[in-house]
């Protein structure tokens, strides 16, 4: 029986069928061996989805997660949807902050899953026990913005959360996303297309319960323990003062910012992207997640100008990195509008400012011509054509619709050259940091679940401080001890990925009280030892879905771009990421998670030693 932390129930939802039923959260899942968040959905999409199945098949779940910590005075709890993604072919996680988690606990749910695909547009409405499927043909072709609108209008229930997709997911744009409370977005992977694949527009919760505790005094305690670590540390005051963009300037100066489509890792204008400016002339007001003391959202306003009236949360480091100088543009007010755009449409950033300023190489290369690109003159440095081309990508018009397909896809339709630069990992698009500067973040790319993503392991830290977490000296661009720093965030970060707890106070937050809290919230009794292997656990039973969808050790590769090509200028000048270096700390990362070095699957050994017997293939 669950003493505390959860809901209680799984709300599962069949669109073909029309059926909706509730479950136990304990008949459905095994509550102490994955806890929630990420370890429910991987449990969920090993059992329900069939090797091969279509990301956009009806068959494929789209799941709605929170964890044991959402919704509760724990500092950064978040939600997180889980698919197959029809970017990539792998497991998909997509975590996403806002109010949207917190609500659909308090509705009485720690899982909606949808399944199926409607003959019509529809919404999903929870609302305590109240639940329907309506009718959404009036809200299908409205941006996101118009929708939640549109659906806050329709409810008359200010109180409302509202997840929903724009034309790119209703598009089928692969890399569309799902934007919860207007400004947050379950970004990565495509999650907004295969919404929009089941006809799904929305799904908006409204709850009036409570999350009962199984010792609430000692979790109000170490909740309060959590919240002052992060008052007190220096790194996240200065998030709290200037969010992500804190970071623009000093990623420029290290060799770590993607310029011009990972030509280049310095951007000459970086300063024009910078925090101060931003701070200076466009933000207006701080913004926070559920129960967190960070306010590390931003929201801003255009005063004048060409872009006059642009109303963004941001302008996000990763959104300033890829649509601002990977595109080779330095009008942060530019980038704000691009950035809004993609707000209301329903698009990822980071993959859309990857895609354009892939775009922008091949126009400049010959590659594509004028007449390739729709008449857009696609230069690095235009802002007219990163707008441009965001909306034809929504609208899958003339060039979009090819570009909506993703790098990998476009760069293989184009031939061998524009393979050679086209920057993913397993089709996801690569973020804003370059690992030529960073060899660690090379291993954490290639061994990512989803594919290319900074958010399952952040080596940089440790590479540029020069010592490892036991204190060693090592060398910045050496490969020495990178797998077992990867290893190690990798397996706690799944971990926290199961509460489901924020990127951005994990570190300071540390494993000791998050396992405190998780034992205060549900009494469960987990050491930090047993915390860290939920991790480790979750980690492997992730791998075997790729594995299962055809992924090995094959796949652990890198855009030939950081192999092959040394950085130009600036403190790593000549600096690459080699073929050998790579192969190299592979060989490490296998050994030490206990795989198969040749094929990079996990061995039986190792599954059954985390109990997951089941997951062994014959």
């Amino acid at each position: 029986m669950l003493k505390g932390g959860y809901a209680g129930k799984v709300l599962e939802v069949n669109l073909t069928t029309e059926k909706i039923r509730e479950i136990s959260t304990e008949e459905f899942f095994d509550v102490e061996r994955f806890v929630g968040g990420k370890g429910f959905g991987a449990a969920i999409m090993w059992r329900k989805l069939h090797a091969g199945t279509e990301p956009f098949a009806p068959e494929n779940p789209l799941i709605f997660l929170t964890g044991p910590l959402t919704g509760t005075l724990c500092p950064g709890s978040r939600m997180c949807i889980v698919t197959k993604s029809p970017l990539t072919g792998t497991f998909c996680d997509s975590h996403v902050g806002g109010h949207f988690g917190a609500e659909m606990k308090y509705a009485g749910y720690d899982a909606i899953i949808i399944l199926g695909k409607s003959e019509k547009p529809v919404y999903l409405l929870v609302n305590d026990e109240d639940l329907d499927v309506r009718n959404a043909e009036n809200l299908w072709g409205l941006d996101v913005f118009e929708t939640e609108e549109r659906i806050r209008r329709e409810n008359t229930e200010q109180a409302l959360r509202v997840a929903c997709i724009g034309p790119a997911g209703e598009n089928l744009v692969r890399f569309a996303c799902i934007c919860v409370d207007r400004y947050r977005q379950a970004g990565r992977g495509g999650t907004g297309a295969v919404m929009g694949s089941k006809k799904l527009k929305a799904v908006a919760v409204r709850g009036s319960g409570k999350i009962r505790l199984y010792d609430t005094e000692a979790f109000v305690e170490t909740a309060t323990k959590a919240r002052n670590a992060l008052l007190r540390n220096e790194t996240i005051r200065a998030r709290k003062r200037w969010g992500t963009a804190r970071t623009i300037t000093l990623t420029s100066d290290q060799d770590l910012l993607p310029t011009r489509n990972f030509q280049e890792a310095t951007f000459e204008e970086a300063d024009s992207l910078s925090a101060e400016v931003l701070e200076k002339k466009f933000w207006i007001k701080h913004r926070a997640c559920h129960s967190c003391p960070v306010n590390c959202g931003k929201l801003g306003v255009v005063r004048t100008g060409a872009y006059a009236g642009t109303v963004v949360e941001g302008v996000e480091y990763e959104t300033l990195a890829l649509m601002g100088a990977n595109c080779g543009i330095a009008d942060y007010e530019a980038v704000a509008y691009a950035n809004m755009l993609c707000d209301k449409y329903g698009l990822d950033t980071i993959s859309t400012g990857n895609v354009i300023a892939f775009t922008m190489e091949c126009y400049e290369k010959g590659i594509l011509t004028k007449e390739d690109t729709s008449g857009v003159e696609c230069r690095f440095g235009s802002s007219k054509a990163l707008i441009e081309l965001v909306k034809h990508i929504t609208f899958r018009e003339g060039i979009g619709n090819q570009l909506a397909e993703g790098v990998k896809r476009l760069a293989e339709k184009l031939g061998e050259k524009a393979e050679k630069i086209a920057l993913q990992v397993k089709g996801l698009e690569t973020p804003g940091y370059d690992p030529r500067s960073s060899p660690g973040l090379g291993l954490a790319y290639a061994t990512a679940d989803r594919g290319g993503c900074h958010t399952r392991a952040w080596p940089t830290s440790y590479e540029m401080s020069g010592k490892a977490p036991d204190g060693t000296v090592i060398d910045r661009f050496s490969t020495v001890k990178r797998a077992e720093i990867v290893k190690a965030q990798q397996d706690y970060g799944a971990a926290v990925d199961c509460l489901v707890g924020c990127w951005f106070v994990r570190g300071t937050v540390g494993k000791e009280l998050y396992a405190q809290m998780l034992n205060a919230a549900t009494g469960i009794e987990m050491t930090v030892e047993e915390f860290t292997r939920l991790g480790e656990r979750v980690w492997n039973l992730v791998r075997m879905f790729n594995v299962r969808e055809g992924f090995t050790r094959k796949d652990d590769v890198l855009p030939q771009r950081f192999l092959n090509e040394p950085l130009p200028s600036g403190v790593a000048k000549g600096q690459r990421l080699t073929k050998q270096q790579l192969e190299q700390m592979l060989d490490e990362y296998f050994t030490l998670r206990g795989w198969d070095k040749n094929t990079g699957v996990p061995t039986k050994e190792k599954l059954k030693e985390l109990g997951l017997e089941f997951a062994v293939l014959q």
